[in-house]
């Protein structure tokens, strides 16, 4: 009898834990760099807060270094209902919502604190609410970071430095469009082709934020960085409308200050990077250029600008610039 009732137990405890394992949904979460990397941190964060918030019915298989495609595939996959996260540079992303390119301006943004404000505030968050419709769910803002130029011929203090440089570009009209008034011959690239491309000298530079050039090991292949910090590259982390659709109200807000949690743990990777990376990168055997001719640039770009305000509305441009 005692035999029976403890096969019985161990049946049912056994049962118990099959059922608790088959209610785990795992979620495929790309991005483009190393998990050790800003953008791996941030996904981190956010995947161990949807465990913890979903008592485990919820937790992420991560795919960093591009496993699952450059970040325009990744998009387009989330999209599809192919893939289920990713966490994303802006880049791409005007592409499938062109109401993002405005945060793409060269020089738009003075400092982080100013960046930070705009993408968590009313301007931020009315862009977010444009990706539904576009078949796409926006959790929350990360980061990438202020964007560098490096290359492997000179030093670039003012734009005529840069004239004439191969430079990789993401697949971004609003970067190259400015890129262009520098004198640079902008290269779209996907990421995953870049560091190959540098190595051969098919492009002569790049440009992306220090957690990237730290991440990416460019200093092996790149001898020149110049701190021009002449776009402030937004992040987002996307959701496939298939899974977000089966979530109840009670998990879409797990899912919502996960992500939040994610991006804040994103943002201080970034700052950690911008305040020890350039000396690394210095003992990496790159040759940084600390002060750069802004005001140069900004003259530069005053053709570009006058399209920008035709393409976005001086008016929403002037809205950003004026956040205090």
């Amino acid at each position: 009898m005692k035999l029976n009732r403890l096969a019985a137990g161990l049946s049912l405890g056994l049962g118990l834990a099959c059922a608790a394992y088959a209610q785990t949904t795992t979620l495929k979460i790309g991005y483009a760099t190393t998990k050790e990397s800003h953008y791996g941190v941030g996904s981190t964060v956010f995947c161990d807060e949807i465990e913890k918030g979903t008592q485990g019915r919820y937790k992420c298989q991560h795919f960093p270094n591009s496993a699952l495609g450059g970040e325009r595939e990744q998009i387009e996959a989330v999209q599809l209902g192919t893939q289920d996260l990713v966490n994303t540079s802006t880049g791409p992303v005007g592409n499938f919502v062109p109401e993002v390119k405005i945060v793409d301006i060269p020089f738009l943004f003075r400092d982080y604190d100013h960046a930070r404000k705009v993408m968590d505030g009313p301007i931020g968050q009315d862009i977010l609410a444009k990706f539904p419709s576009k078949g796409i769910i926006a959790l929350a803002w990360t980061e990438n970071g202020f964007r560098h130029m490096t290359n492997s011929k000179r030093d670039i203090v003012k734009p005529s430095d840069a004239a004439g440089l191969k430079m990789r570009t993401m697949e971004n009209k609003v970067h190259m469009d400015g890129y262009r008034t520098f004198g640079i011959l902008p290269t779209p690239m996907a990421f995953p082709e870049l560091f190959g491309a540098l190595q051969q000298g098919t492009v002569d530079g790049q440009e992306n934020p220090i957690p990237v050039i730290l991440s990416s090991k460019f200093a092996q292949v790149q001898k020149h960085l110049s701190l021009t910090g002449h776009v402030y590259s937004p992040a987002l982390l996307l959701m496939s409308p298939r899974v977000w659709n089966k979530l109840s109200d009670a998990d879409k807000k797990v899912f919502v200050e996960a992500a939040r949690k994610g991006g804040a743990a994103q943002r201080k990777k970034v700052n950690d990077d911008e305040n020890n990376g350039i000396a690394q990168l210095e003992k990496d055997g790159m040759k940084v250029i600390r002060t750069v001719d802004g005001a140069a640039f900004r003259e530069a770009l005053k053709p570009a600008y006058a399209n920008y305000a035709k393409e976005f509305g001086a008016d929403n441009i002037k809205k950003i610039t004026d956040v205090q």
